[in-house]
């Protein structure tokens, strides 16, 4: 399994390639694929359990499904979201909050929205818990800011390179950046010493992550511009599934081959 380190190290000298999981089957995959990161993030409110953004997810929910992912993927090393409202409000309870999540998920970081959460950053990393930051669009806050991209202007983009440098600062060990222009997107990235992971922000970023949905079109009917699917699992999957109730509803199964042969009653 990577490390902390290791991630950092490939910095300037390989992608790292990063994709969401969130239970055991799609980890596996993912290990299986051989992907440098797992991140168990929040969209599994949206694309496991139906809400309409990432705001329902608790600190449970995360928990629950970064240990199933862990059970799946032993060796892959995994960043686990903190959920909306976990770490925003009271420092002291956001880091109160983040050890109760890395203590128990079995992830090897987590990950925290926004540019808001600064102190909290530095008293986890102080007590020893690696931390992801993620700038741009950040999920949590599409209330505010919409599903769109964002820092498009240039006092915006000043800005969030300045957060970019402070979530350094603070002891973060790499940063998301979402949704924000290519340009800007290379220039944070050359303007700090941790990998920086894109999804929506271009090429020039250390990595890149997708969401498993997104990508293998799993249970997704819309996909963001940024997306390019590599799968086609809904066709697949309904496909198999209306030939299975085909074949039940003409009785062609279970057929002898599927069934116990053992005679029971004479």
């Amino acid at each position: 399994m990577k490390s902390t380190a290791d991630l950092i190290s490939m910095k300037n000298n390989d992608r790292i390639v990063m994709v969401t999981a969130y239970d055991y089957p799609s980890a596996k995959l993912a290990e299986q694929a051989d992907v440098d990161v797992i991140l168990v993030g929040d969209s599994l409110g949206m694309v496991v359990l139906g809400y309409e953004s990432p705001v329902q997810v608790t600190l449970d929910d995360m928990i629950h499904h970064a240990k199933a992912a862990r059970r799946g993927a032993g060796d892959t090393f995994i960043v686990v979201d903190m959920p909306f409202g976990s770490h925003h409000t009271d420092v002291n309870e956001g880091i109160k909050n983040g050890i109760r999540l890395y203590q128990n998920s079995d992830a090897n970081m987590i990950k925290m929205e926004g540019a808001d959460s600064f102190d909290v950053i530095r008293g986890l990393v102080k007590a020893g818990v690696p931390v992801c930051g993620h700038l741009g669009l950040t999920p949590q806050h599409f209330g505010i800011t919409g599903f769109k991209m964002q820092a498009g202007d240039a006092e915006q983009a000043e800005q969030l390179l300045q957060d970019a440098k402070a979530l350094e600062a603070a002891g973060a060990s790499m940063m998301v950046l979402e949704a924000i222009p290519m340009d800007l997107a290379k220039k944070v990235t050359e303007s700090v010493s941790i990998p920086t992971i894109g999804i929506g922000a271009g090429i020039h970023t250390d990595g890149q992550v997708l969401v498993y949905h997104d990508l293998l079109q799993y249970g997704s009917d819309r996909l963001p511009k940024f997306v390019k699917p590599y799968a086609d699992i809904n066709s697949v999957a309904v496909e198999g599934l209306t030939n299975y109730r085909n074949e039940v509803k003409s009785r062609m199964f279970p057929t002898e081959e599927t069934t116990y042969k053992k005679r029971v009653y004479e």
